[in-house]
């Protein structure tokens, strides 16, 4: 079964990876990324993990 981003998770992990690269990654924009996760994948019924994976390679590509 296909993970379906919403354009909200595409966008805040989009913002998380950018202070990554910039070594500026601040705990709220972390926590605002796993809350956001972790609240799709609750009312997907999704795989929480899956769901993360998945974000991570749309965003950061095949690392």
């Amino acid at each position: 079964m296909a993970v379906e981003l919403s354009p909200e998770l595409v966008e805040l992990e989009t913002r998380a990876w950018a202070e990554i690269q910039a070594g500026a990654l601040t705990a709220a924009t972390a926590e605002r990324v796993q809350d956001a996760v972790t609240a799709h994948a609750v009312a997907t019924g999704g795989n929480r993990y899956e769901l993360e994976m998945a974000l991570k390679r749309a965003v950061r590509g095949a690392e």
